[in-house]
């Protein structure tokens, strides 16, 4: 019972390390080196994954344990000795989450300098909007003309319920009547140009406010996740690395010290 309970646990142990290493090839596809995002999935995925082959390695470590308590050393003399193997890719497994560490750090920076610099965009097309605007709006000022012509489109809208003899939703109803009211405050500022200028400056200055809040928001939000991928991946394969080093390093040692058994 012994003998089966140590072959299970190495046939186990060895699915887990396999099923590993070939995630780690198929999961990737389509292979996108170059690509930090690419690059920063594969990491992620990959030391997401990393409990799995220490799990398998632990396993063949006990069924050789439970070997070791029910046979004598020199029954085991010709048998392929399966812990060399494991500890060599525990050890190699220990150098590549190591050297994850760096590389993913990079590939964030990148993604994260990449998230602010399309903030900055963002920003700049939004003052952009913001001058069509007031300009837009300063033009329906100095025409009141247009402005009764635009009231009265919305007006008759409303009153019919219908537009282009397609009937209208509630939420488009209260819109069309908030948008009446904005052109009709308008019209009666623009008779006032002092009032009218305050009134627009005031709007320029909650539209600026708004922006810049949004961009706050937005590049807080990019440090954040950066930080906490950083942290996250950083740390996880940092641990990694020193559990599989530890396991390879001492593993190799112990059988490196074991003396051969004499025939």
């Amino acid at each position: 019972m012994n003998s089966f309970t140590s072959l299970s646990l190495k046939l186990t142990g060895l699915v887990f390390i396999l099923s590993f290493l070939l995630d780690a090839f198929i999961l990737p596809l389509p292979y996108q080196f170059s690509q930090s995002q690419w690059q920063v999935g594969f990491v992620t995925t990959f030391v997401d994954r990393g409990i799995v082959p220490l799990l398998g390695i632990v396993l063949v470590l006990i069924a050789y344990w439970i070997d070791d308590n029910i046979k004598n050393l020199t029954t085991r003399k010709y048998h392929f000795e399966l812990r060399w193997p494991i500890f060599i890719l525990s050890t190699v497994l220990g150098l590549v989450f190591l050297l994850m560490i760096p590389v993913h750090v990079n590939n964030i920076n990148q993604i994260k300098n990449n998230a602010l610099t399309q903030i900055e965009q963002g920003v700049d097309q939004g003052e952009g909007q913001i001058q069509a605007f007031l300009a837009q709006v300063n033009t329906l000022s100095q025409n009141p003309q247009l402005l009764d012509q635009q009231i009265s489109q919305r007006t008759q809208v409303i009153e019919t319920g219908r537009f282009q003899g397609q009937p209208i939703s509630t939420e488009q109803l209260q819109t069309l009547r908030q948008q009446r009211e904005q052109l009709t405050n308008l019209r009666d500022l623009s008779k006032s140009p002092r009032e009218f200028k305050q009134k627009l400056d005031e709007i320029k200055n909650q539209l600026q406010t708004q922006l810049q809040d949004r961009r706050k928001q937005a590049e807080s939000q990019a440090n954040l996740e950066a930080l906490k991928q950083w942290l996250r991946i950083g740390n996880q394969s940092m641990l990694l690395s020193i559990c599989y080093s530890l396991i390879g390093w001492l593993g190799i040692r112990e059988l490196s010290s074991m003396k051969q058994p004499t025939a």
